[in-house]
């Protein structure tokens, strides 16, 4: 259950998603907008979410018999992880990250953030909808609910909760906005700049111990 709550607070660490509630709450009606914004990130994510965990015992990388991973599957996402973190403590992402900034300046704002600009909330459940696609931390983070081997009502109830732990940087915003919006601002921009300082190195450090831990653990059972 920890590695669950691990995985899920390192999903949180999403700069899209803190850059479109902090776009949100500049503009009129930015309550409605975060919480467009949030029911259809939810939609997306909890919806897949629940197919893709539901569709483990039929895939072939999961033993029926134990209900878990197979130790290769285990290995080859451990080192998937490995090779991330080694990416990303290198440095060597920074080069498409500075090329892709250049095309940016060069196009404008992205896309999804022109949309929200226009202030409206049925824009706001589509970006919202569409930038919440599972990623390769959710899909773990799926995989380790699956291995726990609940009940269907229990699964439903981690998955749903692993969501809203994934979209905390949106939900405490929306909720805190309407009572101290100034100082919630000044909390987005602090929680902005701490991540440019560290989200790099927290994602280096839990991408490499869980990595090494899913690879130790795929190499004993293949004993």
């Amino acid at each position: 259950m920890g590695r669950i709550l691990v995985l899920a607070l390192l999903s949180a660490v999403n700069p899209t998603l803190v850059a479109s509630a902090t776009v949100m709450m500049l503009l009129s009606n930015p309550i409605r907008l975060m919480a467009s914004y949030l029911a259809g990130a939810l939609l997306t994510s909890v919806t897949l979410g629940l197919v893709i965990v539901f569709s483990f015992e039929f895939s072939g990388a999961v033993k029926t018999d134990q209900h878990t991973l197979s130790p290769a599957a285990t290995i080859a996402l451990g080192g998937l992880l490995l090779v991330v973190s080694f990416v990303l403590g290198t440095g060597r992402h920074e080069r498409l990250i500075e090329r892709r900034r250049a095309r940016s300046r060069d196009k404008g704002p992205p896309r999804w953030q022109r949309a929200l600009g226009k202030g409206s909330a049925r824009v706001a459940f589509v970006v919202g909808a569409v930038l919440t696609l599972p990623g390769a931390i959710y899909l773990a983070g799926l995989y380790r609910i699956d291995h726990l081997n609940y009940s269907t009502v229990a699964t439903v109830g981690l998955v749903v909760a692993f969501n809203a732990v994934m979209l905390v940087l949106l939900e405490v915003p929306l909720a805190v906005f309407a009572v101290a919006p100034e100082r919630t601002l000044m909390a987005m921009d602090r929680t902005k700049a701490w991540m440019g300082l560290h989200g790099r190195q927290l994602l280096v450090t839990i991408l490499g111990g869980v990595g090494v831990l899913l690879v130790i653990k795929g190499v004993i059972e293949l004993n």
